[in-house]
């Protein structure tokens, strides 16, 4: 009896650890894709949106691109660590013909010590993975956008933004899609009115404005 009750206590106290454990950020998202795509098997080599929550809010995506097999994994809050951290659940399992990246923002956003060159080498990361495990599919990364909300990161954003460019010139497959300056009015100014109460997130008349824009890079 005494061992019965001591392997009854050692299987209680190994539950309650595991139990216990945090799950790393964003699990859950992850965990609902790979409900999602349980459900409904997502289209062969589909056109990837990854990233943070500007794709996360564009849930009608595909009534904006019809006949495109887009599936979109963005998920809100992250930053380009995040996504590299989920690269094996977030990309690699569809076999994309083409990654369409927006993320970056928030490694600016988070914290007045990440300097544009950081956010760079972590875009450079997450598009080393891609291209060595994915050679094939085109890689786009959307330009980060100016969010009035988000006006004292600017600098640094444009920065880190015209690098990105930069690289990307000089990368087969690959395209900087740059919808940043038509989110600007004729002073230069970020467009109050696309943007919704919180100044960082977009009405559908800003998804109207990336749409025009991203069109023409997308794969058939």
């Amino acid at each position: 009896m005494k061992k019965i009750l001591l392997s009854l206590l050692i299987a209680l106290t190994v539950h309650g650890a595991a139990g216990a454990q945090t799950a790393p950020p964003f699990w859950a998202d992850i965990v609902a894709f790979k409900k999602a795509d349980a459900a409904q098997p997502p289209p062969a080599h589909p056109i990837l949106f990854v990233g943070s929550s500007s794709f996360t809010k564009w849930k009608d995506v595909n009534d904006y691109f019809p006949g495109y097999p887009i599936v979109n994994r963005g998920f809100g809050g992250s930053t380009l660590p995040d996504v590299t951290r989920y690269f094996y659940d977030v990309i690699l399992p569809y076999q994309p013909k083409q990654v369409v990246i927006y993320c970056g923002e928030n490694d600016i956003a988070s914290s007045d010590s990440i300097s544009a060159g950081q956010v760079v080498t972590r875009f450079k990361t997450l598009y080393g993975m891609i291209r060595q495990n994915l050679p094939d599919a085109v890689v786009d990364f959307v330009s980060m956008k100016a969010s009035p909300s988000r006006e004292k990161y600017f600098t640094k954003l444009r920065a880190a933004n015209a690098a990105i460019k930069a690289f990307l010139k000089n990368e087969k497959k690959a395209a900087f899609i740059d919808i940043y300056p038509a989110m600007l009015d004729a002073a230069g100014k970020p467009r109050e009115e696309l943007f919704l109460a919180d100044r960082l997130h977009m009405k559908p008349e800003g998804y109207a404005i990336w749409k025009k824009v991203m069109l023409p890079y997308l794969v058939k």
